[in-house]
């Protein structure tokens, strides 16, 4: 009985840590380098962000600027690893509210239902009437540009995504004997729903949370592309891409880097998203 116990254990323990799927090794480097370019960034970067040399403006990529300089005469390659920070910034803290505010109304809706089901949906159906990017910036307006407005405009709007994709989970099995059995003891309703219910119906909102911070990396770029978001001087990437716009015939390179920065970031948030569902299929 050992000996079956311990190569079910090693068995176990390939599935989880061992052979797993190649997307999410390739999403978790890109991952880890954007992230210790961020951390790192007053080590590596080799210049001032915003500092401005008119001198030194609209130079070509070379050995003093790698990714070459903008024009205020800003290095590109500097104002990309600080503007790391706030792009993994955007990328997180935009799917942690949402995540936060959606699964805690969608579980209570799937788990009571009646009344509080109802209008749960309504308003859903609400929020969906609109198109996405367009509600987001007319909370943003209301409220004032600015990146603090744009997570308050995520969380306001992004919050139903997941709150569906919780509710289908929870009326699945809220049926189940565990739950009845949790029911018979006569535990309490946030008890069944936070310690019973929600361990069991999360997993597909967090593999959904990695490809939806694609989603908000792209939006909170476009929003500071068009000015609502974060505000210049402050490196970020969609500023730089709006910034060099003007140039981009006679100096590629102030756009055509922090483009590639951010396909390369979402690009990590995707492949997480894919090896993280197929890890999961194969652990059920």
């Amino acid at each position: 009985m050992s000996l079956v116990r311990t190569e079910t254990a090693r068995t176990g323990f390939r599935l989880r840590f061992g052979g797993g799927p190649l997307p999410l090794y390739l999403g978790g480097t890109i991952l880890l380098i954007w992230f210790a370019l961020a951390v790192l960034a007053p080590v590596i970067a080799p210049y001032d962000p915003i500092f401005q040399d008119v001198a030194a403006r609209l130079q070509p990529p070379s050995p003093a600027h790698w990714f070459g300089t903008d024009n205020f005469g800003r290095d590109i390659l500097s104002r990309i690893v600080w503007g790391a920070r706030i792009d993994l910034q955007i990328a997180l803290f935009g799917v942690v509210f949402p995540f936060v505010i959606g699964t805690t109304l969608g579980s209570c809706a799937g788990y009571f239902g009646g009344w509080i089901d109802t209008v749960l949906m309504r308003i859903i159906d609400v929020v969906l009437a609109f198109p996405f990017l367009v509600l987001m910036m007319a909370i943003i307006v209301i409220l004032k540009p600015g990146l603090s407005s744009f997570y308050v405009a995520m969380a306001l709007v992004g919050w139903v995504s997941y709150a569906r994709l919780v509710r289908a989970q929870i009326l699945v099995i809220k049926s189940s004997d565990f739950v009845l059995a949790a029911t018979s003891l006569g535990y309490g309703h946030s008890r069944i729903i936070f310690r019973h219910l929600l361990p069991n119906a999360i997993l597909g909102s967090v593999v959904f949370s990695m490809s939806d911070a694609v989603l908000v990396l792209l939006n909170g770029a476009a929003i500071s592309y068009l000015g609502l978001g974060v505000q210049p001087p402050t490196a970020e990437w969609g500023i730089m891409i709006a910034e060099g716009q003007s140039f981009i015939t006679s100096a590629w390179w102030i756009t055509t880097f922090p483009g590639v920065a951010i396909v390369t970031l979402a690009m990590g948030f995707s492949l997480l998203a894919d090896g993280l569902g197929e890890l999961l299929g194969v652990r059920e």
